[in-house]
């Protein structure tokens, strides 16, 4: 690994660690919270969040891949675009499924009085709209300028 690159991609794995602690931690936390929520508002906010995870370790996988393309001196290539476009896919997907379960959310917050747990889904759902909108950046960015190195590359 580079040197340049590997506090990524440790930073990328420490990201992902939670997350799957809580894809396995999900059941018993549900398990506590059936005792105080009802099912039609539980299991369509799990399902969400499970359905959240997937496309979560796919743009994480991407991450990594883009950073291995940059060790590589592969930065300015057509396989840094696509991982970027799956990336921003995944976040858009993200956004889309939190957005889609925020009413749960809020019905929750309701039932206990606890603004804070809406405020939950809305972060998780900004920053997902936040990593779409970057990606979908660098993506034409990188795009511009792999144009214009090809042009270079043609003028030589």
């Amino acid at each position: 690994m580079i040197r340049e690159t590997l506090f990524l991609k440790l930073a990328v794995i420490l990201i992902g660690i939670p997350v799957l602690a809580l894809c396995f931690g999900l059941p018993w936390i549900a398990v506590e919270a059936a005792e105080h929520y009802p099912a039609f508002l539980l299991y369509p906010l799990l399902t969400g969040m499970y359905m959240a995870a997937v496309p979560f370790f796919v743009a994480l996988y991407q991450a990594l891949r883009l950073l291995s393309y940059i060790d590589k001196n592969e930065a300015f290539s057509e396989l840094s675009i696509r991982a970027l476009k799956k990336i921003k896919y995944c976040a858009a997907t993200i956004s889309i499924l939190y957005v889609a379960v925020l009413p749960l959310f809020y019905l929750m917050a309701q039932e206990d009085d606890a603004p804070g747990f809406l405020l939950i889904g809305l972060v998780i759902t900004f920053a997902a709209v936040v990593i779409a909108v970057f990606a979908a950046l660098l993506q034409k960015l990188l795009k511009n300028a792999l144009d214009i190195k090809s042009e270079n590359d043609l003028t030589v």
